[in-house]
């Protein structure tokens, strides 16, 4: 298939699609494409990294893996997860680039083809390369039905990632249940887990059904399973291998029927080596394990996140969100949605200005930053208006990282923000 025959056949893929040369410039875009992002592209003018992106250098410049750079070398279809940029709109997609060659072998041009990431419309919000790579690693495992293994600090978001995984997954009709393993009773394990009959016990004035009953066709969600005690862990094995359990006072076996999700703000392996978590039930849950980054090392996300939190009841002020976004939030997500929440009762319904958040917010984050944010950080040296705009940019981009924060402090939308800074790279 030659560049002309890739050209005519981009308007058959249901995706979004463009033609691309070797020196990154836009071709031919699909219906599809256009459709999805606009029709501002200049075929054989536009450059990919430019319209998809916003930069003004291919994305291997940008800090980003270039798709188009490892199909060049290796001859072969690659696979990138990247942001793509239109309007004021950011979403994460998989990126894949097929090489086109000619009847003589020779790579003429390049097929990209956009998928945006499924999981990403499910309440996950971000746009950092470490949370990139947890959207990556959910769109690959939900449709299958191992086991998966969320691990990270108290307050990363577990929880939602486990919807994110059910919701992606062939059982998203099915319930999801979550199990809070710290509130469940040892001596009542079995019975919250697999019910029981009537009469099984005392108390037992009828027969009740358990979570495992519950999460039947769904997915059954184990929160902080390593504070589970070792003589509950065997009965949980017990149920994960044989793929059956019994209700208290049966004597009937059941086939139990769910996705399992587990999570823990644990460090899972010191604790099998210490022999305070059974090494044979960790191996059964870490088929696919999936770390969640803390806040503090999601650089670009806090902004967004807020904003998405606040669902509308307040909007955050450039100069509050820049304190938001400087503060290393050790206690993550929850830390932020409270900060948020006592902004908004203090704001009163309108925007949340600095004085709204936490004093020790306020002072910690305005010392941690450079001292040229608090002046004019050149002097007394005249410019030309040219240069002071591009130095200025620079320095307020240095000092506002979150792009989204950045545009509204500069009075920018997102795309003329981008369009300014790949000018200032060039």
């Amino acid at each position: 298939m030659n560049a002309i025959e890739a050209r005519d056949r981009l308007d058959d893929l249901p995706d979004p699609a463009m033609l691309l040369s070797g020196d990154h410039r836009v071709l031919a875009t699909n219906a599809a494409w256009r459709a999805r992002y606009g029709e501002h592209v200049v075929p054989g003018e536009s450059r990919c990294h430019l319209v998809s992106h916003g930069y003004g250098k291919p994305c291997d410049q940008e800090g980003e893996s270039c798709p188009v750079r490892a199909c060049r070398v290796t001859g072969r279809a690659s696979h990138v997860t990247h942001v793509h940029r239109h309007g004021d709109h950011e979403e994460i997609c998989d990126i894949e680039l097929q090489p086109v060659a000619d009847a003589g072998g020779e790579v003429v041009a390049f097929l990209e083809i956009v998928r945006p990431h499924r999981v990403a419309e499910h309440g996950l919000v971000g746009i950092s390369s470490a949370f990139r790579e947890v959207v990556s690693l959910v769109e690959q495992v939900a449709p299958t039905p191992v086991p998966v293994l969320l691990l990270g600090e108290t307050g990363t978001g577990k929880e939602r990632v486990a919807e994110a995984v059910h919701r992606a997954s062939g059982r998203r009709d099915g319930p999801m249940v979550a199990v809070e393993c710290p509130g469940v009773q040892e001596g009542l394990f079995e019975s919250e887990l697999f019910g029981h009959e009537r009469g099984a016990f005392t108390g037992a004035d009828r027969r009740r059904e358990g979570l495992v009953d519950a999460a039947r066709g769904g997915t059954l969600f184990l929160d902080e399973i390593g504070d589970l005690t070792l003589q509950t862990q065997v009965k949980l094995l017990r149920l994960i291998e044989a793929g059956t359990y019994r209700r208290v006072g049966s004597t009937e076996p059941l086939r139990a029927d769910f996705r399992l999700i587990a999570a823990t703000h644990r460090d899972l392996p010191a604790m099998v080596a210490a022999g305070t978590f059974r090494a044979d039930l960790y191996y059964r849950l870490a088929v696919f394990p999936i770390h969640l980054p803390p806040l503090r090392d999601r650089t670009g996300d806090v902004v967004p996140l807020a904003r998405s939190m606040l669902e509308g009841r307040a909007t955050l002020t450039p100069s509050a969100a820049a304190f938001l976004d400087r503060w290393a939030w050790p206690g993550n997500l929850r830390e932020l949605r409270n900060v948020l929440d006592r902004a908004v009762v203090l704001s009163r319904g309108g925007p949340i200005r600095p004085e709204h958040l936490p004093d020790e917010l306020r002072a910690r984050a305005t010392a941690s930053a450079p001292a040229a944010e608090r002046a004019w950080p050149w002097g007394d040296e005249v410019l030309p208006l040219a240069d002071v705009e591009r130095r200025y940019l620079a320095w307020a981009a240095e000092r506002i990282p979150a792009r989204e924060a950045l545009a509204q402090a500069l009075g920018l939308s997102l795309r003329q923000l981008y369009r300014r800074l790949s000018e200032i790279r060039r």
